[in-house]
């Protein structure tokens, strides 16, 4: 599995129970190879400020203000178009440290509470950058139009041409 473009790794056994304060910032070659990969035509900035908050023995919370600047195309004009993206992003991390679930003999049922369970980790150095990079994809408008731009169908023509069907008809006639 290729590396993602942009990676920043922290050990959640440093953070303290008064937390951590964490930059997490893309350099020139980094948002170069995020633009590709984000499919955009270049990420003019991409940063976050993130908290990470020790909140039991084995879990911490993980919150970031993401912004980033892009330039993508818009897709009626072709004209190059800049966009600022800010996000807020909340999650929970729990260390698994051997802990293993109960055996069930059948498959769990899904709930809406099951999206709220903090996400495993098997080990204590975590990517900061990863969370990061999720909502950066997610933020971007997958069809970018400027600003009072719309796309419009073109005007049909008062003569239309013939078309093939109606000529056979006529050929049929003919016969």
């Amino acid at each position: 599995m290729k590396a993602p473009p942009l990676q920043h790794f922290y050990d959640l056994a440093d953070v303290s129970e008064g937390g951590v304060e964490v930059a997490v910032r893309a350099e020139a070659s980094q948002r170069e190879a995020l633009a590709k990969w984000a499919g955009v035509e270049k990420v003019e900035s991409f940063g976050a400020l993130v908290d990470l908050c020790k909140s039991g023995p084995r879990r911490f919370s993980y919150a970031a203000r993401l912004t980033a600047d892009i330039v993508q195309t818009c897709v009626v004009t072709l004209e190059p178009l800049s966009a600022r993206l800010e996000r807020d992003i909340a999650r929970t991390l729990e260390l698994a440290h051997g802990r293993s679930r109960p055996r069930q003999e059948d498959p769990p049922v899904w709930t809406p509470e099951d999206d709220e369970e903090p996400e495993k980790l098997e080990t204590s150095r975590y990517d900061l950058a990863g969370p990061l990079l999720e909502e950066f994809v997610l933020a971007i408008d997958p069809y970018p139009r400027a600003p009072g731009v719309a796309f419009e169908l073109p005007v049909p023509e008062d003569n239309p041409p013939e078309s093939p069907f109606a000529v056979l008809k006529q050929l049929k006639k003919r016969n």
